[in-house]
């Protein structure tokens, strides 16, 4: 059994503990996590792989995306070989027209076993009206092109120009 803490990424704190079984399917996790939240479990999703620094990984979809043959998924992937330690991380994202977005954390692994999973054992904050908006912010690019002002240094200045002369 499976004991995990599910954090909404937000400014307030909207955090679920859920108990699972350790032999269920990373589908069975998302249908339990959404319904933690109060969510229907009807809209897309993906668990993304991640390290201890929540930087996102590899992508876990709901449904097979492959055109031909068999690709990962959540219903391919079980819950103790994608979490198996204590700590194990994943990034779960909701409805991609809201991005929904989650933090998975593995708060411990229990041996007993039990038939009432999953079962939702702690639960902080509501969940927002509306999803918290995303803001991603790219790294400052070093550009070898220099100040748009470079160019004007090199050949004058093109407003100076006087183009009907041509």
């Amino acid at each position: 059994m499976y004991k995990i803490r599910v954090i909404l990424d937000s400014k307030e704190d909207v955090i679920r503990t859920v108990l699972v079984d350790d032999h269920i399917n990373l589908e069975s996790l998302h249908v339990a996590i959404a319904s933690s939240f109060g969510f229907e479990g009807q809209e897309m999703a993906s668990f993304y792989r991640t390290d201890d620094e929540w930087n996102q990984g590899e992508e876990i979809p709901l449904f097979n995306m492959a055109e031909a043959g068999e690709d990962i998924s959540m219903q391919s992937c079980m819950l103790a070989d994608t979490l198996p330690e204590i700590n194990n991380k994943l990034i779960y994202v909701y409805d991609f027209l809201k991005m929904w977005t989650f933090y998975v954390d593995v708060i411990e692994i229990l041996p007993e076993k039990r038939d009432d999973l999953p079962q939702t054992i702690l639960v902080v904050g509501d969940i927002p009206a509306e999803a918290p908006e995303k803001e991603f912010v790219a790294d400052e690019l070093n550009d070898d092109f220099g100040d748009e002002g470079d160019i004007d240094d090199e050949f004058g200045h093109f407003d100076d120009f006087n183009y009907n002369e041509y």
